[in-house]
Formats: structure tokens, sequence, C-alpha cells
């Protein structure tokens, strides 16, 4: 799943929508559309346990029984896990960072941690991407609040023999968007870090920060007041 690109979930969610029965309210105007607001939402090729969107409705309807419909009429792999009624402000004015894991086969923890060093000594981690804008340059490392690198002997699947370091990091919501590609384009700017195997990234969490630099689920100020099953 971690190949399907935003545009493919955000149809098959619409399609969802309909064969659940949901009562979507639509947009105003000559071309109407689902009121359906994604927040932050994965780069393509990125898996995810943490993607949050915003839904309009027509008349209530109980939430643990939405996400139990939606989720049936998901395919296997697009799980929904939670539904709140919504008290109040936007959903994307929560969304202040994400935490995200990125295991790299065969890249011995040794080195990993040497060019974590150099990029988080750095100053700032000038890096290039290609936007809707055009091509744009940015500082990377500025957003990076947190970037630790786990130790393991062997890759997450069991791969016997082959060695993976594990990098975890804290990327707080900015213009424009620090991505984990854009996280190893500046340990690549800083370390020369290539690694030879195409890494695997997942989004842990993403939601607002506490003065501690954690984060917290961007749907707690609403379940206190929501029936959740």
């Amino acid at each position: 799943m971690r190949f399907t690109s935003h545009r493919d979930f955000a149809r098959a969610f619409e399609r969802a929508l309909r064969r659940a029965g949901v009562p979507i309210a639509f947009s105003q105007g000559f071309t109407p559309h689902p009121k359906i607001s994604y927040a932050s939402a994965a780069p393509t090729g990125v898996a995810s346990e943490a993607e949050y969107l915003e839904i309009g409705l027509r008349e209530p309807v109980d939430p643990g029984q939405l996400r139990a419909a939606l989720d049936a009429a998901l395919s296997p792999g697009l799980d929904v896990l939670d539904a709140v009624v919504a008290a109040g402000g936007s959903l994307a004015d929560r969304i202040e960072a994400s935490y995200w894991r990125i295991e790299l086969p065969e890249v011995e923890p040794a080195v990993l941690e040497r060019a974590v060093a150099a990029f988080t000594a750095a100053g700032e981690v000038q890096v290039e991407r290609m936007t809707k804008q055009g091509r744009r340059t940015f500082d990377a490392r500025a957003a990076v609040m947190k970037i630790d690198v786990m130790r393991s002997v062997e890759t997450p699947s069991g791969a016997p023999g082959v060695s993976c370091a594990i990098l975890e990091l804290v990327v707080r919501q900015v213009t424009p968007s620090v991505r984990p590609d854009d996280v190893l384009s500046g340990l690549r700017a800083v370390a020369d870090l290539e690694p030879p195997v195409s890494p695997r990234v997942i989004r842990l969490a993403q939601g607002t920060l506490t003065a501690q630099g954690e984060i917290v689920d961007p749907l707690d100020a609403d379940r206190d007041g929501a029936a959740i099953v």
C-alpha cells in the first residue's frame, strides 16, 4: 500500500463513502464535490500508521458505526482506526509535527551515527527538491526536532546476515514541508551517506507538539465528547 498515491487513496475513499451510504455533504457551486479535507498526506512510497482527514456530513451519525462501515468498504491495507465528532477548529491546525522511522538495510549503525552527528552539528543543511512551484532549495535541518539512530543486527523483515540501521526522527510541519527523503538528502550532503538499498519509510504518528517535544494525537481534544467504539 505504500506505493498508493494520495490521488489513488482519495478516489478509493470517495468510493468507500458511497458504498457505506455515508451522508456526505457537498460544496456549493457549479461543480459540487464532497467535503473532505486531507491533512498532511504521506508521500508516495511511504507507509503510514497515522493519516488523518475530516469530512462534512449532512446529518449526525454515530462515529463508531461510521468507522466500521468505512473500514469494511475500503480495500485491505486501508484501515480506518478511529472516528470522532469534531469539537471545533481545523484539523490542519493540529498537525504540527510527524514522527518517522526510516529503515536503511545494508547500512551500518555506526556509519549512520556519524552522518547524523554531522547533520545535527550543522547550522543549516540546504537540499533541493522539485515542487509544484518548481525546483526549490530549502533548509532541511531547521525542521528536524529530534533524530536518533536505533541499532539493529538485521533487517526488521528478518533477512539473515544483513545489517540494518534505523533512523527515527520528529519533523516539524513547515512550508515547504520537509520529508524523510529530504533528511536523507541532507545526510548525503553533509556526510556522503549513500544507502545501497532503497530505504523503507513509515510514518508512525503526527499531531500537536508538547513543550517536551512529544507528539499528541490530534483527535484527543475531541474524544471526551464523542461516542467512540
